[in-house]
């Protein structure tokens, strides 16, 4: 089988996989943002119908080949674009990484830059399986909702389709095709209210020379101040042209909303090459999210006092009864003590017994 035919197999088959996802009626949006930053990992729920989301960051890379006696110097930027497209569930993202690299070859006492993107990609994310979609918390125990339990390994999972790009001459990817499809499994997992698990499995670049695998297993905890984060994250690549396992841990801090900052930094575990980096960025949302409405006969009652009868509107007739008599004692709440007749008919009482 060709290289094209195998292409086209695997177009068609997403294509078949996107239009076959249940569109089930769950609720993505949050009233805080949900970045995929500080890490690369991909959170399994979408940002929300009709929210634009930019995450971008800057970073720096200190490269060097132990085999190939180079050292290589490399900047660059991030920059991530969602978008809350037609259903609470979909999400359409746009990823980008530019940079320039330096490269010095040591043993030829030469150098040379490359500059162009190094990741280029689109592709569409879809929730199938909301884990917490019919969870309620327990009322009469704090222990039931905060302390671990087996079943929140259980993950929500969401799948992703798309396409990585090379345009023009780029000197990171020589002679790859210009469309090559990307397909995803996210999966997120609440271990307690304040520790996120998520996971990342990947097939990237399908039908070119050099097709990649790779994983993203990232742990985050929240603090007490919830404004505040850190994460740990490991990844590993397998391909015929770079393979590696790479680990990189960070912080966030949630200025408002709306706007996130973090920083980041990592390193690899082997020397060919080696590499240390560090990364700073911002994630900003543009909220134009509005909720459907609903009809008030799929209204839930109970949330607005409970259902209205038929002749609530009615007084009862035995309170009818009992208002008119007790008109000319008083309020029912306050003691007024006895009535001019009360009084007369004791003093009556009292005399008789007095003779």
């Amino acid at each position: 089988m060709d290289g094209n035919s195998e292409l086209k197999k695997v177009r068609y088959y997403t294509l078949i996989l996107l239009f076959s996802i249940p569109f089930l009626g769950l609720s993505q949006y949050t009233d805080v943002i949900n970045s995929n930053r500080p890490g690369l990992s991909v959170s399994a729920y979408a940002i929300g119908k009709n929210v634009l989301q930019l995450e971008t960051g800057l970073f720096y890379e200190q490269q060097d080949h132990s085999l190939l006696n180079t050292q290589s110097n490399i900047w660059g930027t991030d920059i991530s674009l969602r978008y809350g497209l037609l259903f609470e569930q979909l999400e359409i993202n746009w990823e980008g990484t530019f940079q320039n690299q330096n490269i010095t070859f040591t043993d030829f006492a030469a150098s040379e830059s490359r500059t162009d993107f190094y990741r280029n990609r689109i592709g569409l994310k879809y929730l199938i399986y909301d884990r917490y979609k019919n969870d309620k918390p327990n009322l009469y125990s704090w222990r039931a909702n905060n302390v671990f339990q087996l079943k929140n390994l259980i993950p929500s999972v969401s799948l992703y389709a798309g396409a990585s790009f090379v345009l023009g001459d780029n000197p990171f990817y020589v002679g790859d095709p210009t469309v090559s499809p990307r397909v995803m499994v996210a999966t997120q997992s609440r271990i307690s209210p304040r520790i996120v698990l998520i996971s990342n499995l990947a097939y990237d670049r399908i039908g070119s020379d050099f097709p990649e695998m790779s994983y993203l297993l990232s742990l985050s905890h929240a603090f007490r101040n919830p404004k505040w984060s850190v994460f740990v994250e490991n990844q590993g690549i397998k391909s015929d042209r770079y393979s590696d396992v790479l680990l990189r841990s960070g912080v966030a801090h949630l200025f408002n909303e709306n706007l996130q900052a973090d920083i980041n930094l990592g390193a690899s575990f082997k020397n060919s090459p080696s590499r240390i980096f560090i990364s700073a960025g911002v994630s900003y949302r543009f909220d134009f999210h509005n909720d459907a409405p609903k009809a008030i006969e799929d209204q839930n009652a109970d949330h607005n006092g409970g259902e209205i009868r038929k002749n609530s509107m009615k007084k009862n007739k035995k309170s009818k009864k009992k208002s008119k008599k007790n008109r000319g004692s008083g309020a029912e709440d306050v003691d007024l003590g006895p009535t001019k007749k009360q009084l007369r008919k004791l003093k009556k009482s009292q005399r008789k017994n007095s003779d």
